[in-house]
């Protein structure tokens, strides 16, 4: 293992020495930033009129193009802002150039829901890649009036999840584990506050989302199925700004300014719900002291220390507390450093370091009235990582990426200690360390006007070791009534601290785009992922109380192949865009449970897994208008998610519980005029499968339901569908007589439709010799819901 971290480590130091001793024509690099608030501009287009060439700035805004000697005109732009032209000359040296661009004032009084560029999702390598900017987020109708990243991206195709309450998204047929959800570059494990009803993310301290489906770059690793990357503002380094709302669950509020002024500046936003104490009033004898509420700090600070460094460093800080006498909360916590430096004016190295901590724990005597008779219960995984990543701007049409990342994985599934009459007794499962190893490199190169290519390879390595001074060998002994996955453990001993099983992945990446006309594309895109963590859930939804563990010796990594194919056309001036993407997945090593198996606490979980293969396919269908007073998208997704596991449903295909066969979205916002704006949007899919009785027994009046060993997905639960209204009043003055400010009223669920999250079966009241199916709804009825925003 320590050989081959230091020939990565070789490697990565060596190589940028060798591409600077390289010496091609002139290059005008630098930082594209916001006039405003000075933030990096991500994305923007940076062309030479006269070479009809260009590129576009990185996640910092950093841009950097290489052209032969000469004058030229150099045509910045921005979705949003006004274009900046400068003339420059290229005959002795190059040059370092940094600009900053102007709000478009005009383009302000729109719903903005364009990515980049008009043309980037036409010309650009990147299929199978939406990006939502956070003003068309901020405009979807919303449960209680707040607006919700991770709800927003469940109305781009591909995206679903398995009803109201659940926490995470599913991403074409995968898993919710199967999506790397990074904050800043930190994994985020749990993305949802209550229950699914509402993420992670403070939108006012968001500053840009990109969720990649497919054609994943070689840079990102580590999840089976798609890659959710959000970055954090950077705050504003112009002048003092304060965001905030005051809504019916909760309430938020953002403060950035400069350190110092366009060098230095953090931001700072804090969430905090409050229905405990709207509801304590309320709660008297038993109930009183109740505690239900969830909280969040996110924060980040840079400085610019001159042209070459620039530093970062970024957090965040969620919890649920739910609890009375019996207490239960969870949350993550994320620590991200990072430090930007340009070696040349073609050389970008980014570095950064993170740790990430999600756990969650139970107490069943909060308030210490029965210290003899108690349980307590915790879990945590941990992720401590340094990750240096390059970019060599090689020309304007090749753009060479390299890096590596080393990341430790620390596992506590579970551990609990159990009190009665004084006397406590500790169980739980056995705790887990990994390492996970990697280096990549990629290479996106423009060959002619009408072809281009984007290929690399990643490689990764994960060691697994036991914490404790033993680890479990699965046996096969025979399906029976004590065993009925067919295996149990053999206890193996003296090895707390030794490399148990090492698991090596080459994962190649390939995409081209082929430019059949000036507004239309064809793309395809070849990828393959492993996923060395896993979520242990038996449940139809995932649940804070779900299990993170390792690969191990008995459990081996997910891989997962994905092709895709798409063609591309906008149309009228670029105010339309239209998308058609196929499919195909498969994936290996995919885990379902065993009847009857049990995940919680269980030191022996791994013999009640069952393993096999996985496969989802389908279609994607987008169209999306970027202009005018009527902005907004239709999706829809035709889809197949299954798996095959030789002891479930006779070996044949099942449908996996997160198979959705249809999925409609549309989605409208109308701006009337500067101080009115409507949004609705409308969900259409598909119920998931679910496993109910196909027959039942009567012993003695009493039914006894039977489902057949094995059985997967039998039944399906009815379709979801629910219309979301909203209006939004625009105030000529905020808090203090000043800024701006705005009252979103909004309806979630308009025409009061009980959309079923299960069913379940249970004996009838009258007659207890006949079953009865009962449907749960979450949300039964419409929500309304008045949130005030303001900004100065």
């Amino acid at each position: 293992m320590n050989a081959f971290l230091r020939n990565i480590w070789v490697v990565l130091l060596l190589f940028p020495l060798c591409l600077q001793a390289q010496n091609q024509k002139l290059t005008v690099s630098g930082y594209i930033k916001d006039a405003k608030n000075g933030e990096g501009l991500i994305g923007a287009s940076v062309f030479v009129k006269e070479l009809m060439t260009g590129t576009t700035t990185n996640t910092y805004g950093f841009y950097s193009l290489t052209v032969p000697k000469g004058n030229y005109t150099l045509v910045v732009s921005s979705v949003g802002y006004r274009k900046n032209i400068r003339e420059i000359k290229l005959t002795e040296q190059s040059l370092s150039l940094n600009l900053e661009l102007q709000e478009d004032g005009q383009e302000l009084q729109e719903v903005v829901v364009k990515a980049k560029r008009e043309d980037d999702n036409v010309k650009s390598m990147e299929m199978s890649v939406n990006k939502v900017e956070m003003k068309t987020i901020k405009k979807i109708p919303a449960l209680l009036g707040e607006v919700d990243l991770v709800r927003a991206i469940q109305f781009l195709p591909g995206v679903t999840t398995v009803g109201e309450g659940a926490s995470g998204f599913n991403v074409r047929g995968g898993g919710v584990d199967q999506n790397l959800i990074l904050l800043d570059d930190a994994p985020v494990y749990n993305s949802s506050h209550l229950f699914g009803f509402f993420s992670v993310f403070n939108p006012d301290a968001v500053k840009d989302v990109k969720l990649i489906k497919g054609g994943v770059p070689a840079q990102y690793g580590g999840r089976a199925s798609s890659i959710l990357d959000v970055k954090m503002k950077e705050g504003n380094a112009k002048e003092l700004e304060i965001n905030g709302g005051i809504g019916v669950i909760f309430s938020r509020l953002s403060i950035e300014a400069p350190i110092v002024k366009d060098k230095a500046s953090f931001i700072v936003a804090a969430r905090r719900s409050y229905i405990d104490i709207l509801a304590k009033p309320f709660l008297t004898g038993n109930n009183a002291g109740s505690s239900f509420n969830f909280y969040d700090l996110t924060a980040k600070v840079n400085y610019n220390i001159d042209n070459k460094n620039t530093v970062f460093l970024s957090g965040y800080f969620g919890r649920d507390v739910f609890g009375q006498d019996f207490g239960f909360n969870w949350g993550n916590s994320t620590l991200s450093g990072r430090w930007n430096h340009v070696f040349s004016d073609k050389l970008f190295l980014n570095t950064t370091a993170f740790y990430s901590n999600y756990d969650y724990a139970l107490d069943s005597d909060l308030k210490n009235k029965r210290p003899n008779n108690a349980f307590k219960w915790s879990s945590n995984i941990t992720n401590l990582s340094i990750k240096p990543d390059f970019t060599y701007y090689i020309s304007p049409n090749n753009t060479l990426t390299f890096g590596g990342q080393v990341l430790t994985y620390n596992f506590k599934p579970g551990a609990a200690t159990a009190t009665s009459e004084g006397e406590s007794r500790s169980f739980g499962q056995e705790r887990k360390n990994g390492i996970e190893s990697s280096i990549y490199v990629g290479d996106e190169w423009k060959i002619s006007p009408k072809f281009s290519v984007q290929y690399g390879l990643r490689f990764s390595r994960y060691d697994y070791s036991s914490q404790e001074d033993f680890y479990y060998q699965r046996k096969y002994v025979g399906v029976s009534a004590d065993f009925p996955s067919g295996y149990d453990l053999t206890y193996i001993p003296n090895t707390k601290g030794k490399t148990i099983q090492t698991y090596q992945n080459l994962e190649p990446r390939f995409s081209m785009n082929y430019n059949t006309g000036d507004n239309s594309s064809i793309k395809a895109s070849y990828n393959r992922l492993a996923q060395y963590v896993h979520l242990m859930s038996n449940t139809a939804a995932s649940t804070p109380l779900d299990v993170w563990t390792s690969s191990t010796n008995n459990i081996k990594p997910q891989v997962a192949d994905q092709v895709a194919l798409g063609y591309f056309q906008n149309f009228g001036d670029n105010m339309y865009e239209a998308s058609a993407e196929v499919f195909y997945k498969e994936m290996q090593n995919q885990i379902d449970y065993a009847d009857r198996a049990n995940l919680f606490l269980n030191p022996y979980f791994e013999k009640d897994l069952l393993f096999g293969k996985g496969r989802a396919y389908g279609l994607e269908l987008f169209v999306k208008k970027n202009r005018g007073k009527l902005t907004g998208w239709i999706s829809y997704t035709l889809q197949r998610s299954e798996k095959k596991i030789d002891a479930l449903n006779n070996g044949n295909w099942y449908f996996s519980r997160y198979d959705r066969t249809h999925t409609l979205n549309m989605l409208a916002q109308y701006e009337i005029n500067k101080k009115w704006s409507f949004g609705a949007n409308f969900a259409y899919i598909t119920g998931v499968p679910y496993t109910l009785p196909e027959q039942q027994f009567v012993v003695e009046g009493q039914v006894y339901p039977y489902i057949p060993a094995g059985t997967r997905g039998n039944f399906r639960v009815p379709a979801y569908h629910r219309l979301d209204v909203s209006a939004t009043k625009k105030n000529k003055k905020a808090l203090f007589g000043k800024g701006e400010s705005e009252w979103v009223f909004s309806i979630y669920n308009l025409y009061n439709r009980r959309n079923p999250f299960s069913i379940y079966t249970r004996p009838n009241e009258t007659n207890p010799a006949q079953t009865e199916a009962v449907q749960l709804s979450i949300i039964g009825s419409f929500v309304p819901a008045v949130t005030y925003n303001f900004k100065f």
